[in-house]
């Protein structure tokens, strides 16, 4: 529906000024939220981009942790020999 608003106002000087306002019901174009969409979509796919590029990143981080535990452990128990390896040449040194 259209409706037409027509004002006129008088000056002082006796000249007349007109104005005309016309108005509209009709949604024009405001956009149906395709835009919004669209962005939404954008987001999701990078959101899974990430997700694909940091995962692996994670259990590159895991493996490294367990490889660290491993030496420890291995040098923990290198040192349990150099000490069973000492004792022992300490206790033939002892008994001659």
């Amino acid at each position: 529906m259209v409706e037409e608003r027509i004002t006129s106002v008088e000056t002082p000087s006796e000249g007349t000024h007109t104005h005309t306002t016309v108005i509209t019901d009709e949604p024009g174009r405001r956009g149906g939220g395709g835009g919004t969409l669209i962005i939404v979509l954008v987001l999701a796919a990078l959101a899974v981009v990430a997700f694909l590029l940091l995962s692996p990143m994670s259990g590159a981080e895991v493996a490294k942790d367990t490889a660290i535990a491993d030496a420890a452990s291995e040098v923990g128990s290198a040192a349990g020999e150099v000490g069973e390896a000492a004792q022992s040449a300490a206790d033939s040194l002892g008994g001659q």
